[in-house]
């Protein structure tokens, strides 16, 4: 499907039928205002290397690292944003592709910043395709949307049957630090996911969406007290699935817990969902990175480096 064609499916969403209003400094999806990053990993010589490579600004990267030391194969790129954050208009395309039996590491550069609007929104469509065998770990930073923000987001994900997929959707409930009603201030935040095989068999797909005034957001089952969550999704083989499942603890002490984290088994034996909400960033990235540890070992029979190299 060509760049113009996902742009519209989004465009036809119905929580965006008020947010069509045209910015007065630059109209939406201008030239300037359309990201487009393609990434393709291939297995060569025995090495995972990127060896596909197309971008359009402000989306960037400049090429692939090898410090892992625990897994000195694994190539890493970061996406950087040369443009300060997500504005209203802009429209982003993201599609990472590895390829059989090849591996990779994608996250950003930074925090993921959805600035203050006043007319329409921003969008962004993520294609990701594993292939047999492949093994990926997509885990993008927090996106933070600023107060009166739009932002929705499409993630289209093909996976082989035995391939191991790794992806992240992290979020903060705004600038909290900055005003009291950054706090889950934004206009409209929709994030949706939806998984199925090469051969177009349809695993599950799944929308998280937050409007303004929802006043369902603070009852205790969903962000009571909380301002960090993430959803973490561990797309994998049933065998390696059922080992990191038994693995994982659910995490909830009974006392004024600064972290919630448990692990739930998707449909159709897609693999896991991680769900962890937290009081501040640090205390949810310590429970993604608990179960990114076990993913890592159950798939790869690798350990992840020291802390300190890692956000």
């Amino acid at each position: 499907m060509a760049l113009h064609e996902h742009l519209a499916r989004l465009d036809a969403a119905r929580e965006l039928t008020g947010y069509q209003t045209e910015p007065a400094q630059m109209r939406a999806a201008a030239p300037g205002k359309v990201g487009e990053l393609r990434l393709g990993f291939l297995l060569r010589n025995g090495r995972s290397v990127l060896a596909d490579l197309y971008r359009v600004t402000p989306l960037l990267v400049q090429q692939a690292l090898y410090w892992d030391e625990a897994m000195p194969e694994l190539p890493i790129c970061s996406i950087i944003s040369i443009g300060g954050g997500i504005l209203q208009g802009d429209r982003y395309k993201i599609d990472i592709h590895v390829g059989a039996g090849a591996c990779a590491h994608v996250t950003t550069q930074s925090a993921n910043r959805v600035h203050q609007m006043d007319a329409n929104y921003a969008s962004q469509h993520q294609t990701v395709t594993l292939e047999a065998g492949a093994y990926l770990e997509y885990l993008p930073d927090f996106t933070i949307p600023y107060r009166s923000s739009r932002f929705i987001n499409q993630t289209d994900i093909v996976i082989a049957e035995d391939a191991t997929l790794l992806y992240g959707e992290m979020m903060l409930a705004g600038r909290k630090h900055h005003h009291a009603d950054e706090r889950f201030g934004l206009d409209l935040l929709s994030v949706a996911v939806a998984v199925r095989r090469p051969d177009g068999r349809k695993l599950f797909a799944e929308k998280i969406l937050i409007e303004k005034d929802d006043q369902t957001i603070d009852l205790p089952a969903v962000m009571r007290g909380y301002d960090a969550f993430a959803n973490i999704m561990c797309l994998a083989p049933p065998d390696v699935a059922a080992r990191i499942k038994d693995r994982f603890e659910t995490h909830f002490p009974p006392d004024a817990p600064r972290a919630i984290s448990g692990v739930s088994r998707l449909p159709n034996g897609a693999g896991l969902m991680l769900r962890a909400v937290g009081m501040e960033t640090y205390d949810v990235r310590q429970e993604v990175r608990r179960f990114w540890s076990i993913v890592r070992e159950e798939a790869r029979g690798r350990a992840l480096p020291q802390p300190s190299l890692w956000r």
